[in-house]
């Protein structure tokens, strides 16, 4: 049994054979018995908004502190935050707005509104705690709205007026980004704007004052519910619908600026002919057809054109779609959600600094290599940017690769190549072997070629592998 979970004392996730499970304590024993019998989570699982899970009649954790054991419907691959673009960030946000609405119906509420406590399945976001729900108090506050604000609000305010890529505050804030420290990087103009005026700076001004009080009186600064319930004594139900629904309003009234970046737009500006480009997709669909991938690591997918070629080539894989660019992030999702896809998944990946592990002893937050392991890699007009434009060897990347899926599916884009003499441009050419030949050999050390193609119209090579 491994715990992967030690903060609530509600009770804790485990894995137990490779599955995921979560133990109910005692503790918990009469909220939990009010989100089931309340109808509560029915309605959250008929509306697919929260994972649905099985009770288990066996002990696992020898824990004697346990009620119940369930088996929650197993999400394969586990997203953060600091990893999702504008819109996703912003659906999970609203999920969890709707989530709490939908609870205080049933005389419950949300005790934590943490953005971890979201994951996405079939293209839209879903509710993976169910021991995030306490029964409702009469007159007493949202006692997440504070984490609300800090783990959703505060990251999108920033990444709408400042700029998009400031999720990756939560990297280094695990329970979100302190809202003194957005009102510090917020414009002027965001601040006078009447909903982030009060869910923001007033707020970051209670929760100041509140501290120092707290500090003056000897309390404890850091108890969430206290700091809550001196920031607002009475709180009627109709009081908190109003809070949720200001909340509401104000984040689906945030917007992006209009983003244009390279890899934003690295399709209206590509150096293959239509054919060529054809052909590449053939290649791809060929190879994809010829392992049949129940998962796939799109590195460098930008919008996602060739996780679709990838999905539409077997109907059974799913894919994850990586990009550092946010813009092509954002717009691989939204063709998504307008598509209606459900077997693509896009996030934000640096291959050069992938997500690291973080919280508590580096134990609460998986890093990226541990998190993501497929059946194949698909790496297509990428090498080029890792070996020339960051210096990474080729022994470096091959082993990278490998340790992310059993295939491979490469593109060689050699040094004459217009995009390559572009990253040259810049720099001395210091990269002899940039070859062919020499690709084929250090790769050949921990993959076997199964397979190689030359795209008409191009010297670009695409080749399928598999480790050794």
């Amino acid at each position: 049994m491994n715990n992967v979970s030690f903060r609530d004392n509600s009770g804790f996730v485990f894995k137990y054979n490779e599955e995921i499970y979560r133990q109910i304590n005692t503790v918990y024993k009469d909220d939990y018995e009010q989100v089931m019998n309340s109808g509560l989570y029915d309605e959250l699982v008929s509306k697919h908004m929260i994972v649905s899970h099985k009770e288990v009649d066996t002990e696992i954790t020898g824990n004697g502190n346990g009620y119940k054991i369930i088996k929650p419907e197993q999400i394969k691959f586990i997203t953060y935050p600091y990893e999702w673009c504008f819109s996703e960030l912003k659906d999970a946000a609203l999920l969890t707005l709707e989530i709490q609405k939908i609870a205080l119906k049933h005389d419950m509420s949300l005790k934590d509104a943490s953005a971890f406590n979201i994951q996405f399945k079939n293209g839209k976001p879903i509710f993976i705690d169910t021991l995030s729900f306490e029964k409702y108090k009469e007159n007493a506050p949202w006692i997440a709205y504070g984490q609300f604000c800090r783990h959703f609000l505060a990251p999108l305010v920033l990444m709408s007026y400042k700029d998009v890529s400031l999720n990756k505050l939560l990297v280094t804030n695990i329970d979100g980004i302190p809202l003194e420290l957005c009102c510090k990087l917020l414009p002027l103009r965001a601040k006078f704007n009447p909903a982030n005026f009060v869910h923001i700076v007033l707020h970051a001004i209670s929760i100041k004052k509140n501290e120092n009080q707290s500090h003056n009186s000897n309390m404890n600064r850091g108890n969430e519910r206290s700091n809550q319930e001196n920031l607002n004594p009475k709180f009627s139900k109709l009081a908190m619908s109003g809070l949720i629904d200001s909340l509401e309003d104000c984040i689906k009234n945030l917007k992006l600026p209009e983003l244009k970046t390279e890899w934003g737009e690295y399709y209206t500006n590509t150096n293959y002919t239509p054919d060529a480009f054809y052909q590449k997709e053939e290649i791809v669909k060929e190879f994809i057809q010829t392992i049949t991938p129940e998962t796939i690591c799109d590195l460098g997918a930008n919008r996602g054109d060739f996780s679709r070629t990838a999905i539409n080539a077997c109907d059974k894989t799913f894919c994850l779609s990586f990009d550092i660019d946010p813009a092509a992030v954002e717009l691989n999702y939204n063709l998504i959600k307008k598509n209606g896809e459900d077997r693509i998944l896009p996030l934000i990946l640096d291959l050069t600094n992938p997500t690291p592990a973080i919280g508590f002893a580096n134990k609460e937050r998986a890093d990226f290599s541990s998190r993501f392991k497929c059946d194949a890699v698909l790496a297509l007009a990428l090498i080029h940017h890792l070996a020339i434009s960051n210096n990474l060897p080729f022994e470096n990347i091959a082993s990278f690769f490998a340790k992310l899926g059993e295939y491979l599916i490469i593109e060689f884009v050699p040094k004459d190549d217009s995009k390559v003499q572009i990253l040259l441009s810049t720099r001395k050419d210091i990269f002899s072997n940039y070859t062919e030949e020499f690709f084929e050999k250090v790769f050949s050390k921990t993959y076997i070629i199964l397979a190689k193609k030359q795209i008409r119209n191009s010297k670009r090579i695409i080749y399928l592998m598999r480790r050794k």
